[in-house]
């Protein structure tokens, strides 16, 4: 599949593995591709990050991934899920913090099995952001994955990443009206997910 990558694709996956490097992430996950896509410049995806103002707005994105990784990578649909059955998540995270120090529940913290094998591994969350992808262009009738199909696929995939761009107004809609200038079927934001997840596979 990663033949069928652009130029600029494929600088975002590596760009992602050198996110994952810099904060000393066991694995690469799909917040770094998102990550990665934010430093590309030139090229369909960036000039949609910079109308959707997403540049702008890059501490507010890593703040909400930081309060993300404290809860376990639950998103917010597991967390009103979880309230609806009585549990307060807040409570949980604040308890288990309090006995095993802050940020005890990233999961990233746990097993770093990349020191000896000289490289990180992708989640199963990345490597199905990828997939999806591949499906988004062919979805589009093109025949090669650039940025933009990574881009779309991220907002997709229901996850915290997902959830966040949505926050920040970047719904698959959103960018796919950024990238392409209308939506195909001349959507007014109402299912969103549904319809990027139709598409993604």
């Amino acid at each position: 599949m990663f033949e069928r990558f652009t130029r600029g694709a494929r600088a975002t996956v590596k760009g992602a593995v050198a996110q994952a490097e810099r904060v000393g992430a066991g694995s690469v996950t799909e917040e770094h591709l998102l990550l990665a896509l934010l430093e590309q410049e030139g090229g369909r995806a960036a000039f949609a990050v910079t109308a959707l103002g997403l540049h702008d707005r890059r501490a507010s994105l890593d703040a909400a991934f930081a309060e993300a990784r404290r809860r376990g990578g639950l998103t917010k649909a597991d967390t009103d899920a979880l309230a609806g059955i009585g549990i307060d998540l807040g409570a949980i995270v604040s308890r288990v913090e309090g006995a095993h120090g802050e940020g005890a529940l990233d999961a990233d913290r746990r097993g770093r099995r990349w020191w000896w094998s000289g490289h990180r591994p992708f989640t199963p969350g990345a490597k199905t952001a990828l997939e999806n992808a591949l499906r988004v262009a062919l979805g589009r009738g093109d025949r090669f994955i650039g940025e933009e199909h990574l881009l779309l696929a991220l907002t997709a995939k229901p996850g915290v990443v997902a959830d966040v761009l949505a926050d920040h107004g970047a719904t698959y809609t959103a960018v796919q009206r950024a990238l392409y200038g209308s939506v195909a079927d001349g959507g007014d934001g109402e299912g969103d997910a549904d319809q990027g997840r139709a598409q993604a596979g």
